[in-house]
């Protein structure tokens, strides 16, 4: 058996694993038994991305839930009736917290009495099997897999949807859309009894019995499926697409432009921006309903119930676009602060385009991409997304560490500059980067370092040398031998001394002295040349 609770955190983003701690933290100290359920288990089976986490708990889910907002969470829906409550919790993420019932109906159809009980009831109460499987994450039972209904076969067996009863489509008859945004989703069938039950259900005409706030929520996911597109489509197909409203089936959805969309939302995860639920609904809503007249559309969006603030951001979608064009299509000079000592030039302006980018909402940024084409504006949220954001995520940080640098606000601050100067294109490569680094830390080159080193050394150990370079002689004692005598003064001058001779070298000498008066010549040994004396022979040999 896998071990859940290590795919969980391998496969749970840093956001969820805090908030996957402080729900488990709270619900313990609330004596709550705790369990993640539905969608996130399936994705975890599945290998797809966890985007939701589902828990539920056999108790009063409100008190974990306030627990949330001092971590920042943020209840978006709460449903004292079912016990349901939607959150949106710290860090961006979508969740809900539900305390586990059980639902008894007295006639197919008919609003159910609820019963609050425990997981496993849950768990058998839910409409498809691939969203009936909890894992526990109670202390006594930590990792344990709850599967009452086998959905754990039906995802990596028979890959396919399958309700838990003959009832499911006309005791919820929003489970049709369901089905089918899951089997869309998915890549899975509709199991044989339940491809039957569902063209029975719509036969008999379930599909104008949906209540329209159920609708709506169905909607909502659309917008954040990886998908939408596809998943609106499939509903074309099986003549779902009217429950949201009866002339879509005649005009259909705007696909070209949930199509850009798409393209833009691609285009900000690759640069590492994930856009929130909360501000992909208006721009997804704009293009489902994009084809229908505008009395219509306004009929439509408060028909289905969506929440306030999803109604607001829908009214001022375009206003907002339109206002976030028109700064980014001026000067970026405009943007920057004024006064005495305002930083002024290329980096300072392009600082202040990047940090104003970084101020609007992800979700207007994707809808400008995908609805306007005004030139100046459109490329400067390209730069910041293709080339601005890599280089924010890729800071140096390591290499200002290995420089010797020691962390710090200084350290922080060097960062920061590079980073400016980077957005004009400077310091992107390797060796330029590793210049720019070191100049903004007041850090010299290695290379200039060791030749300071070096030339301080070399000072430090400077001695005379002797000109011939040989080592001084030594007696046989093993004392130096003492200096020898200093040259006569002929020597000294360059002359050489006349050595006493033979008889024979006399007469010799005599007639050399004649031959030198008659010529008027020099004797050889005036010009430094023949051998030594012997007397200096005699010294070189002691």
């Amino acid at each position: 058996m896998p071990d859940y609770m290590f795919l969980l955190d391998s496969r749970l983003a840093p956001e969820q694993r805090a908030v996957l701690a402080q729900v488990q933290a709270s619900a313990h100290a609330h004596g709550i038994n705790l369990y993640l359920a539905g969608g996130a288990v399936r994705d975890l089976i599945t290998g797809m991305p966890i985007r939701d986490l589902d828990f539920i708990v056999e108790g009063n889910p409100l008190r974990i839930a306030h627990d949330m907002e001092k971590h920042g969470a943020r209840i978006l829906e709460a449903d004292e009736d079912t016990r349901h409550v939607e959150m949106l919790f710290a860090g961006q993420v979508d969740g809900s917290i539900s305390g586990a019932r059980d639902e008894i109906y007295d006639y197919p159809g008919t609003e159910p009495h609820i019963r609050w009980s425990t997981a496993v009831d849950e768990m058998k109460r839910r409409d498809f099997s691939i969203n009936a499987i909890a894992i526990s994450l109670n202390p006594a039972s930590r990792g344990l897999l709850l599967d009452p209904t086998n959905g754990l076969a039906d995802i990596e067996q028979n890959r396919e949807v399958r309700v838990l009863s003959i009832h499911s489509f006309t005791n919820r008859p929003v489970r049709l859309l369901r089905a089918i945004r899951y089997s869309v989703r998915l890549g899975f069938k509709l199991e044989a009894r339940t491809a039957e039950w569902f063209a029975l259900a719509l036969q008999r005409g379930l599909l104008e019995k949906i209540p329209p706030e159920h609708v709506g929520r169905e909607v909502r996911q659309v917008t954040r499926e990886e998908n939408p597109i596809a998943v609106l489509q499939a509903w074309e197909k099986h003549g779902l697409i009217s429950a949201i409203h009866p002339q879509l089936a005649r005009r259909h959805p705007d696909y070209k432009g949930l199509a850009a969309l798409e393209k833009a939302r691609d285009l900000m995860m690759s640069a590492g921006m994930r856009i929130p639920s909360t501000e992909s609904f208006a721009p997804y809503v704009r293009y489902i309903l994009g084809r229908l007249k505008s009395s219509d559309q306004t009929r439509t969006v408060n028909r289905l119930g969506f929440r306030k603030e999803e109604v607001e951001a829908l009214r001022r979608l375009d206003a907002e676009a339109d206002k976030i064009v028109k700064i980014l299509k001026g000067p970026a000079r405009k943007l920057l602060p004024t006064g005495k000592g305002a930083p002024k030039g290329k980096v300072a302006e392009a600082r202040a385009t990047y940090d104003y980018l970084e101020s609007v909402p992800r979700g207007l940024l994707a809808y400008i991409l995908a609805e306007y084409t005004q030139p100046a504006a459109i490329s400067k949220i390209r730069t910041y997304l293709a080339k601005w954001k890599p280089l924010r995520f890729s800071l140096p940080a390591g290499e200002l560490e290995a420089m010797g640098m020691p962390r710090g606000p200084q350290f922080d601050k060097v960062l920061e500059e590079l980073f400016n100067l980077q957005l004009v294109g400077r310091g992107r490569n390797l060796q330029d980067r590793a210049k720019l680094l070191r100049k903004l830390a007041g850090i010299k080159p290695e290379a200039k370092r060791k030749e300071e080193k070096k030339e301080e050394k070399k000072g430090k150990g400077k001695t005379a040398t002797p000109v011939s370079g040989a080592a001084p002689a030594k007696t046989a004692s093993g004392k130096a031998a003492p200096p020898a005598a200093p040259a006569s003064p002929e020597v000294a001058a360059g002359k050489k001394a006349v050595p006493q001779a033979t008889a024979k070298a006399a007469a010799s000498q005599k007639v050399d002295s004649e031959k030198a008066q008659a010529g008027r010549q020099k004797p050889a040994s005036a010009k430094g040349g023949g051998a030594p004396p012997r007397s200096k022979q005699k010294a070189r040999k002691r």
